[in-house]
């Protein structure tokens, strides 16, 4: 009940944040220099273009490509193993045994072809350069010519692979293709692109005068002409041994150059589609995003099947806008300088912040697990440039805060607890030079007796006790967040919710009350035994309005609160004298606690009032289920007053030594059904 109470105080920090922060940015603008104010501006605008760019700034860019290829991981779908596709690979067993590594052994590819052929494959796409000569090319070219398949032959030219293709090579290739032409061989490009990190993430680009990519070749689709999205990789069912586990089945190329053993294979290659390759150790050998989660690299020819089933399932990988790109980037950068503007307690400003970032981590994730392309989405670029802009702006706001600062501390003095005192130097406005009308929690003290005894004792020794007790009540208050109204000789008056509101004003002021009381039967056994005993601190709490702010004249001014809500705080904590009590609560502000150790301690009038009170006392160590008889006992004073004093008499009756509850029972026998207590 104390959140909706404090819903609606002046000042509350949830209604008036924004305004506040609004205020402070005013502020930082109208006072800070033209040069520090160009310097900010220059931050801002370069968080934006990180939060834009991240991707092409060195470090981050690394960064960048290490968190897509995490979310790539991730999100890639395990299936199991795709019977649409079949790898024929020579690997270094199949070298071994042809004796043959560069260029590889080509009557065991035009056996094999002739084979596949005969199976009725789907199409067949072979991912080897035939860029020299060869004693078997007569026979290779024999089968080229004889298949019925539609079949394609690597092809690269100068322009685009200079690098592993010579002059002499490119006319090589280019004769050996001239001699296929009227058959069902056809070039195609073998093109693969890889990062800078030697990662291939991506569809290469299509360089004009290359033929179409070897994928698309063998089964076209105008979807892709011009896609050079991500690569859509895949991953195996998890279960069984790993070197059983794979996405595409790869075979031997010797089992189908052998005429006895490939018959035994008609029923894997029929209807597929076949690539024909190298899985050959250190050649054609790629990183993939999915090498940091597997711990494997990839063969050129497996980067082919991955696309080529990515081709079939039509899974065209949906970009962001650039404005979309533009909109986060510069929202990313406004929420970080805004969130430096904030006046709101440092674990709200916490729990915002990793909200914030939790946000900006988890959108990548949410679109890449919905079917979004998120390479090139500056993920860790949005976080970067939040910071920039935080830290631009928090950076203004300390150089203008400073003479602030100078001005509260002069007129906050020492009482105010600490975070409060923290929320006024940042901003100064919220300290009211003037009254305003405010519901605050009341907390009013006394000790029992000491006027007594300052006339017993020394006043030197008076002003030592005195201010020993004063200062260990004031801790208290303002450790709990209170703010201290006024020292009445041993009497410490203290409220919550002004300056500044919270929330759980009402639980503070609650739980300060009751140690205000501990602390003060503490102090009791502390003092030296020589001297007269000390009375015992009573307190008071009450809730209700109060005109609140600086009182005085120009040579003084005491920020304190005035009106009837203090003095019954006060008349409460009298009442304790007569109700045998200890701290005494009306139940306004007890139903804004927020906590269950009250118990109900009947109806009274207080002194000089008419109006009965429901009052209350803080009793964590009182049986819940005598609580609980306790309040129904009460509730049915006024259709059952002589049994339900039967049963409180009961109840006092286990506790002899709680002398507030036998004050209950003697009250209530002595009023009657319906009448409340009048204190005298």
């Amino acid at each position: 009940m104390a959140t909706a109470a404090g819903q609606n105080r002046p000042g509350n920090p949830r209604r008036s944040t924004a305004a506040r922060t609004w205020k402070r940015l005013r502020r930082i603008l109208g006072e800070t220099g033209h040069v520090r104010l160009a310097l900010t501006t220059l931050l801002l605008a370069a968080a934006i273009l990180v939060g834009r760019y991240s991707w092409h700034v060195p470090l981050l860019g690394d960064a960048e490509r290490s968190f897509y290829d995490l979310r790539l991981s991730l999100f890639a779908p395990h299936v199991d193993e795709d019977k649409r596709i079949a790898m024929v690979v020579y690997n270094d067993q199949t070298l071994i045994d042809t004796r043959k590594r560069s260029p590889l052994d080509r009557a065991i590819l035009a056996r094999a072809l002739t084979a596949l052929d005969a199976m009725g494959a789907k199409s067949i796409g072979i991912d080897i350069l035939i860029d020299q000569p060869q004693d078997e090319d007569a026979e290779l070219i024999a089968a080229f010519r004889a298949m019925k398949t539609p079949t394609f032959i690597a092809f690269a030219d100068t322009r685009s692979n200079r690098e592993q293709l010579i002059y002499e090579q490119q006319q090589y290739l280019n004769a050996f293709l001239a001699q296929l032409k009227g058959s069902n061989v056809h070039p195609a490009s073998i093109r693969l692109e890889a990062d800078a990190d030697n990662v291939a993430r991506s569809w290469p680009s299509h360089p004009p005068g290359l033929p179409e990519m070897l994928v698309l070749a063998m089964n076209p689709s105008p979807d892709f002409d011009y896609y050079r999205g991500s690569i859509a990789y895949r991953l195996p069912q998890p279960g069984g041994p790993a070197e059983e586990r794979a996405v595409f089945p790869s075979f031997q190329i010797d089992l189908f150059a052998n005429p006895d053993v490939a018959p035994a294979f008609a029923e894997q290659i029929r209807g597929r589609h076949v690539l024909i390759g190298g899985d050959i150790v250190d050649i054609d050998q790629f990183e993939t995003p999915l090498t940091p989660m597997t711990g494997k690299l990839m063969i050129g020819l497996e980067v082919h099947a991955h696309m080529l089933a990515q081709v079939l399932d039509g899974r065209l990988l949906r970009h962001v806008t650039e404005s979309f790109l533009w909109v986060v980037a510069l929202l990313a950068v406004t929420v970080g300088a805004l969130s430096a503007l904030l006046t709101v307690r440092w674990w709200w400003l916490a729990a915002l912040i990793a909200a914030q970032v939790g946000l900006v981590g988890a959108l990548p994730f949410m679109l890449q697990a919905n079917g979004v392309d998120t390479q090139h989405l500056p993920a860790l670029g949005w976080a970067v440039g939040w910071a920039i802009g935080f830290v631009a702006i928090e950076t203004a706001a300390r150089a203008v805060g400073s003479q602030q600062r100078r001005f509260a501390q002069s007129a906050l003095g020492k009482y105010l607890p600490a975070d409060i005192a923290n929320e006024i130097l940042a901003e100064p406005d919220r300290l009211a030079l003037h009254g305003e009308r405010r519901p605050i929690f009341v907390v009013f003290t006394d000790l029992e007796g000491f006027t007594k005894l300052s006339h017993a004792i020394e006043p030197e020794v008076v002003a030592s006790l005195l201010n020993r007790y004063l200062d260990t009540l004031s801790d208290v208050v303002l450790r709990h967040g209170g703010t201290i109204d006024k020292f009445v000789g041993d009497a410490v008056v203290a409220f919550w919710g002004a300056p500044v509101s919270r929330p759980d004003d009402g639980r503070r002021a609650a739980l300060a009350a009751y140690a205000m009381w501990q602390a003060g039967e503490d102090f009791r056994q502390s003092v030296d035994p020589a001297l007269p005993p000390i009375g015992k601190t009573r307190v008071g709490l009450h809730y209700g309005d109060a005109i609140v702010g600086n009182f005085g004249g120009e040579g003084r001014i005491q920020y304190t609160a005035l009106g009837d809500s203090m003095n019954t705080a006060a008349r409460l904590e009298s009442a304790n004298k007569a109700l045998d009590g200890n701290v005494v609560a009306s139940r306004d502000a007890v139903e804004r606690s927020d906590l269950d150790w009250w118990r109900p301690m009947g109806r009274i009038v207080l002194r000089g009032r008419s109006t009965p009170v429901d009052i209350y006392q803080p009793c964590p160590d009182f049986p819940a289920s005598d609580k609980h008889h306790l309040t129904m006992a009460l509730d049915r004073l006024e259709t059952d007053h002589q049994g339900a004093v039967d049963t409180i008499r009961d109840i006092a009756a286990r506790h002899p030594d709680d002398a507030a509850l036998a004050n209950l029972v003697y009250r209530l026998d002595n009023s009657q059904a319906g009448e409340a207590y009048v204190l005298g």
